[in-house]
């Protein structure tokens, strides 16, 4: 495989649906994937997995159980395996997500959110 850059900004610009991760990079089992959030996800969790949410534009609540945690421009959190958590973003926000490809995005709930197939970009 031959080493290709990637434009973060132009990958973005290809897509403007929420909650739909795309695929941009893979390296060592883990996925490189960018994703726009607006509104409420699920509360879930990742049995197996842990994962990162990186903020490329914008800013969002990770909420948890017991607190939240808001994330802005340049910042990141990791979510470690079995956390119960939920993003919350009261406007579009975009997130590069690192985590096994194993990840489904909703982990331990199947719903109407739910992606199985993710596109490559």
């Amino acid at each position: 495989m031959t080493p290709q850059k990637v434009i973060i900004q132009e990958k973005l610009a290809s897509f403007s649906d929420y909650w739909n991760p795309r695929i941009v990079g893979e390296l060592n089992q883990q996925h490189v994937k960018l994703v726009k959030f607006k509104g409420e996800f699920v509360w879930h969790h990742h049995e197996n997995e842990d994962e990162m949410f990186f903020v490329v534009e914008g800013e969002f609540d990770m909420e948890f159980r017991d607190k939240t945690v808001h994330l802005k421009k340049n910042e990141f959190l990791i979510v470690p395996k079995g956390v119960e958590h939920r993003p919350v973003a009261k406007e579009e926000v975009s997130v590069m997500l690192f985590e096994p490809a194993t990840t489904l995005n909703t982990g331990n709930t199947q719903g109407e959110l739910t992606k199985n197939n993710l596109e490559r970009i």
